[in-house]
């Protein structure tokens, strides 16, 4: 077997070597992939022992074969071992090489290497001298850190400056490319140079260095020796002019001892007015200091008690808003039991409802009637929990929380405070802020608000909090289970209309600079604009819509080419406002079998939608069609089990192996689910496989489970009223949400017949005619049922 020094055509494994460059008669420990550990330990377990060639690789390069110098060492491998991320061999750098081939099989570099010989151009008494000047520039260098004896202990123990060099360079503050040019010097004398000439360049930066941190001691004490000096000669001239520049600190603690705030409050702002007399003017945290005594001072630490007048406040609810009697006396009670109480009001309240129907404006009122002040603060994208509870002093350019701050404007302890779109905080790696809200919403610790700016407690139990919301299902069921729910719906038609005639008209005709001289709308306009351009469960559309005629009219009158009054006509719309924009579903005039109506509640109130059904030649298959949920879908095969077991007995001619049902919701493009589709969808199917139709006038909600039971939904208002909207005259209902028509308007609730229901059986009864005696069940014989009462 040739040795490696003779054999230069054979090809030896290459080990990429990151960030490292290993040296001539140098011992090394590195760590390797596990390819080449496995590579390595075949090779010794054939040959006896196994060599690989080590180059370095360029710094930023990417993993390829022109990423990697081609002068490296030829390494004789010791010992192969396993470790957690491969293999951990321990080599000897036996001499220089240069890579002439690279070549890359099965993912694994392998080069022909040619040697490269030393120029042996140093005697034996210019090395020894050299020797002794290395080892000579290594203590030096060491002499400058504590503890370097463990170092330069096994440096005066080697005989080479090879040795010394591999056993140096790696701790040296010099880049990859310098070290490599360094092994690839073929002089001796210029190599052993070079070495020592790095050594001596980092050993003059090093002195540098501690050079410049004297100076720089230096320099910071005498700056602080001419603060102390600049601070005598101050308090030496505030004696020598009787104390005519003291008055800032000394208004602080006139302030704070004139000051509501309770005692461990003073303790602790006088604490920090220490600070500030002692640090000086000059002194880095003084604007600090100076900016936290001034919200110490600014918050409301006391109560002014003011008596509620309930009556006053049901008049100014009544004043700002039409409908929502429900919530305007639930605010009613609310404010009797604070009324009893006299202290604490107990409770947050939290108000729940589509956009525009008036969440915002009702905390308005509820402050105005109480007499108190009107804080709001919008927690929309809020996702930092230092918007809560502020930063802590020891940042730069930190503040209180949004909750302290707004007290701080409110400049009362007892103000309205509104906590606008709660739904709508956000969670990022600064923390969770709607887990911050707890102690803020918890009755039972906002006594002790903690704020990291504020740094003491501060007592939040007067304060009468009403956070609003579109949705509860973003809020988290802990911050949810700390506020009570009061749910505001959608309005009618004809609250709409007095809302508009009442409230956003006047509103209207002000912000555009008119008046009833100047612009009427007839009634039928107005009852044209809800019905054909809004469509909302609130009002903020409408508002828009008035808004477009007050600019139209307000161009008209400006160029003075109309008389006024402008009186608007329902007519006169389509050319103020376009063509119309809601295209409302009315019921349809007829219905074929397999098409039912059915109730939808909707973020912006209730609608109806057509379930539609057919069927055609297959293998019994279920088609489902309109950008269903999960739930509805399985709505839709509840429904066809409960065909199969219940109607087979009647479906005369109808066979469900030899037929493909295929269900379709109209409005494909919008995305529907919830289980309140259960009874229509049932119904649909029973109209297409006994060829009855049901009323067009009749539309239906409800849940459905396999046994044939209808169960509650949710809704029941917004979706009765889109009934009423579309012309319905029978609704049919699960028998438990008849108790929910209390929620109806009257209005409405007389032009409606209510069915209400309790199984599959009462909904056949009433929409298609149909009498069920019991579920049907199979016996022998393909599409053979039997009534289960005549087993």
């Amino acid at each position: 077997m040739n040795s490696p020094q003779q054999d230069t055509s054979r090809d030896y494994i290459v080990i990429p070597l990151s960030e490292t460059v290993v040296y001539p008669e140098t011992r090394t420990k590195l760590q390797v992939e596990t390819a080449i550990g496995e590579a390595l330990i075949a090779a010794m377990k054939s040959d006896g022992s196994a060599y690989a060639v080590g180059l370095t690789a360029k710094s930023g390069a990417e993993d390829s074969a022109d990423a990697l110098y081609s002068t490296g060492n030829l390494l004789m491998i010791a010992h192969v071992q396993p470790s957690n991320d491969g293999y951990l061999i321990f080599a000897h750098a036996t001499r220089r090489v240069k890579a002439v081939t690279l070549l890359e099989r099965d993912g694994q570099f392998y080069a022909v290497c040619e040697p490269l010989p030393d120029v042996p151009d140093l005697d034996e008494g210019d090395r020894a001298e050299m020797l002794a000047n290395v080892r000579a520039a290594v203590h030096e260098i060491s002499g400058n850190f504590q503890g370097s004896e463990q170092f330069t202990r096994p440096v005066d123990r080697m005989e080479s400056i090879d040795q010394i060099m591999g056993f140096v360079m790696p701790f040296l503050p010099i880049g990859v490319a310098e070290k490599q040019s360094l092994l690839e010097i073929a002089s001796v004398r210029e190599r052993y140079t070079a070495f020592l000439r790095i050594l001596v360049n980092l050993n003059e930066s090093i002195n540098l260095r501690i050079e410049v941190a004297k100076k720089a001691n230096e320099k910071v004490g005498k700056a602080n020796r001419e603060a102390m000096l600049r601070e005598q000669l101050r308090v030496i001239q505030e004696e020598l002019n009787g104390c005519e520049g003291s008055s800032g600190e000394e208004n602080y603690r006139e302030r704070i001892e004139r000051s509501t705030m309770p005692e461990g409050v003073r303790k602790k702002a006088l604490a920090e007015l220490k600070k500030l007399e002692t640090g000086g003017s000059q002194h880095h945290e003084s604007q600090g200091i100076r900016n936290y005594l001034d919200l110490l001072l600014d918050l409301p630490w006391t109560v002014e008690k003011k008596s509620i007048d309930i009556e006053e406040a049901r008049r100014v609810l009544e004043s700002n808003h039409n409908g929502l009697e429900k919530v305007k006396e639930r605010i009613v009670q609310h404010l009797a039991v604070m009324k009893l109480k006299e202290e604490k009001q107990g409770s947050i309240l939290l108000f729940a409802g589509p956009p525009g129907t008036g969440k915002t404006s009702l905390g308005r009122s509820i402050a105005d009637a109480l007499g108190r002040e009107y804080v709001r603060i919008s927690l929309g994208g809020v996702k930092d929990e230092a918007e809560i509870r502020g930063h802590r002093r020891t940042y730069v350019g930190s503040l209180p929380g949004r909750i302290i701050q707004g007290m701080k404007r409110a400049g009362a302890k007892n103000p309205v405070f509104i906590l606008d779109e709660v739904d709508k905080l956000a969670v990022s790696y600064s923390g969770d802020p709607a887990s911050a809200l707890l102690e803020v919403l918890d009755p039972e610790q906002n006594s002790t608000f903690s704020d990291h700016y504020l740094e003491v407690p501060y007592d939040l139990s007067d304060v009468l909090f009403i956070a609003t919301a579109n949705s509860l299902a973003t809020i988290p069921a802990p911050l949810l289970d700390r506020m009570e729910l009061i749910e505001i719906s959608g309005y009618t038609k004809n609250e709409k209309f007095a809302i508009a005639k009442d409230h956003l008209l006047p509103e209207t005709l002000e912000e555009h600079g008119l008046d009833a001289g100047m612009l009427q709308i007839e009634d039928e306009a107005l009852a044209a604009i809800i019905d054909r351009y809004t469509r909302e469960a609130g009002v903020r559309t409408l508002k828009k819509q008035l808004a477009r005629i007050a600019r139209h009219v307000s161009a008209k009158v400006v160029s003075g080419t109309v008389d006024l009054p402008v009186v608007v006509t329902p007519e006169m719309l389509p050319e103020i406002l376009g063509r119309e924009t809601v295209r409302p579903d009315v019921a349809r005039k007829e219905n074929p079998p397999g098409v039912v109506t059915g109730l939808a509640w909707t973020p912006v109130g209730g609608d109806i939608l057509f379930i539609e059904g057919t069927f055609m030649p297959g293998k019994g298959k279920l088609t489902l069609t309109g950008q269903l949920g999960d739930v509805m879908k399985e709505s839709a095969q509840i429904s066809l089990s409960l065909i199969r077991s219940r109607l087979a007995a009647i479906a005369t001619g109808f066979d469900f192996f030899a037929s493909d049902v295929h269900i379709h919701v109209p409005a494909g493009a919008t995305p529907k689910d919830g289980p309140s589709a259960g009874v229509t969808l049932f119904t649909a199917l029973a109209s297409l496989v006994t060829g009855r139709t049901v009323d067009p006038t009749v539309a239906m909600t409800g849940e459905v489970t396999l046994s044939g039971a209808v169960l509650p939904v949710g809704g029941i208002k917004e979706k009765v009223l889109a009934a009423h909207r579309a012309g319905i005259r029978t609704v049919i209902l699960p028998r438990e949400n008849e108790r929910d028509l209390e929620d109806v308007p009257e209005d409405v609730r007389s032009d409606l017949a209510f069915v209400t229901v309790e199984t599959i059986e009462d909904v056949l009864r009433e929409a298609l005619g149909i009498e069920l005696h019991g579920p049907v069940v199979p016996y022998a014989g393909k599409n053979r049922c039997v009534p289960a009462h005549n087993l």
